[in-house]
């Protein structure tokens, strides 16, 4: 092949995100990644908080669909123990390089994000859960804007905005990388949020 696209997080390929990085791509490079699915859908939101209010920190929890590397009844795992478990019958705990992998791609955030990862028996669909530390105070309404007007602009058709009454199955087939869900993020402060961003894993990525 003259030219390779790596659907994964890597660690020495360079990382593209569409919406995030992607004009930083040369026609030289024949090896490139484009990160994960949950990358996709964190990155765009995350630039979108970082570049509005400032991101001193955060953690990310992804609710994650089954994946044709999980088992179907109980089994041995190379990578880890739980990972073996039955995934029709089981909350997993798992590991995820999707949060860290934000800091490839936007560098400002190297080191300001981490995440960890809940396998669910759903067959398609998952949700990122960003909790985040703000620099500049900011209302809940004031961030659902700032998302709002970018999801019409720049971001049209990468990153989603809703404020309906939405749950998985509703984003099977949805092609953007991540749709805000306005009505399932909560505040705790000016300075302290979550937000919570749907993708469509299968299809969206």
């Amino acid at each position: 092949a003259k030219k390779v696209v790596i659907s994964a997080p890597s660690k020495d390929a360079p990382m593209f995100v569409v919406g995030v990085n992607e004009k930083e791509y040369k026609p030289e490079l024949d090896i490139v990644s484009n990160a994960s699915c949950t990358t996709n859908c964190l990155a765009p939101l995350a630039k979108v908080i970082h570049d509005k209010f400032g991101i001193v920190e955060g953690l990310m929890t992804t609710v994650h669909s089954i994946t044709a590397t999980q088992k179907t009844v109980d089994g041995p795992s190379m990578k880890d123990w739980r990972g073996g478990r039955a995934a029709s019958f089981n909350i997993i705990p798992s590991s995820t390089g999707a949060a860290k992998a934000v800091g490839k791609v936007l560098p400002a955030l190297n080191g300001k994000l981490t995440g960890m990862s809940f396998r669910v028996p759903t067959v398609d669909v998952s949700v990122v859960d960003l909790t985040v530390r703000l620099e500049k105070e900011a209302t809940y309404e004031e961030i659902k804007n700032a998302i709002k007007e970018e999801s019409e602009g720049k971001l049209k058709g990468i990153l989603g905005y809703t404020e309906e009454d939405v749950v998985s199955t509703d984003f099977v087939g949805d092609s953007r990388s991540s749709i805000f869900d306005a009505k399932a993020g909560i505040a705790l402060s000016k300075n302290f949020v979550k937000l919570v961003s749907w993708y469509d894993n299968e299809w969206g990525y």
